[in-house]
């Protein structure tokens, strides 16, 4: 991309941010950080969320070396002065509708927005995953980065290799998204509400709901209540807010994860082609696994 006088940006609030030149010290939350990484945007820094501690999530950080881009820290910890450090000319947020930045206090959001631009990206349930995608590298493209030589065609070819893979199983082994919450309870996510589950659908994935009743992303369920839906598969959530999954004691669910297939999953996906791919690669794996038996 040639050389501007000038950048803009419009955001997913309506918001045209614009700065005299095309930012090239970047400030994002660690979702967005990583996926504008695999863009080769060379992001100077990244914040976690309240779920996160004073050292970086490793499941969120996809390939984000962590010896060079400065953690500014999460929750309590982020202040502006903390945002700020480094001297960053734009900052770039995720936000789950409304428009809201996602592990920021209000006032501190607005606070930075006082000093440096920022941009929002809305990763909520309201959005695709491909338009999710779409807009990242819009956003990427915009600050002079480009995608991996044949990432694009990865993904598709992890894509076809899934669709293949659900259709020669069908009906499959249930695939069953779980965030472990405690000894005695789990959080399963409800399909329909995650971007990324709803790809696995499209493409003949068979996933496990839980029952309707409280939480609009999440049922909360006993370990009993999670092995009685018998899934093939396991998504496990991963984040470091997460109980390992082979931790857990509870015995009707040794006797179920015992025979399910677990995949790694992080509910905060890079949306870049090749951090899709490698989820998908990996789901593709268990199925055709469960298969093999």
């Amino acid at each position: 991309m040639p050389e501007q006088s000038a950048w803009s940006f419009a955001d997913d609030r309506g918001r045209l941010v614009a700065a005299d030149s095309r930012p090239s010290r970047v400030l994002a939350y660690v979702q967005a950080g990583a996926t504008l990484w695999d863009y080769g945007i060379r992001t100077e820094g990244v914040f976690g969320s309240g779920h996160d501690g004073a050292e970086p999530d490793r499941a969120k950080t996809g390939s984000l070396p962590l010896d060079v881009v400065d953690y500014r820290g999460a929750g309590d910890g982020l202040d502006v002065d903390t945002l700020l450090r480094g001297g960053p000319d734009l900052v770039v947020a995720v936000s789950y509708g409304h428009g809201q930045l996602y592990g920021l206090d209000p006032d501190t959001a607005k606070h930075l927005e006082e000093h440096v631009p920022v941009v929002v990206i809305d990763v909520g349930q309201a959005r695709t995953l491909d338009r999710v995608a779409a807009r990242f590298a819009e956003l990427a493209h915009s600050l002079g980065g480009a995608p991996v030589p044949g990432a694009a065609g990865e993904l598709h070819a992890a894509r076809e290799r899934l669709r293949a893979a659900a259709r020669a199983t069908s009906p499959g082994p249930g695939v069953l998204a779980l965030s472990p919450a405690s000894q005695e309870q789990a959080y399963a996510a409800r399909p329909r509400m995650w971007p990324e589950l709803r790809v696995l659908a499209e493409l003949g994935v068979g996933l496990v709901s839980p029952p309707e009743g409280a939480g609009v992303n999440w049922a909360t369920v006993d370990w009993a209540a999670a092995a009685a839906m018998r899934p093939g598969i396991v998504l496990a959530d991963t984040r470091s807010n997460a109980l390992p999954l082979h931790e857990i004691t509870a015995p009707a669910w040794r006797a179920a994860g015992a025979r399910a297939r677990i995949v790694p999953w992080n509910p905060e996906p890079l949306c870049s082609p090749q951090g899709h791919a490698r989820f998908l690669a990996l789901v593709a794996d268990a199925v055709e696994g469960a298969a093999a038996g």
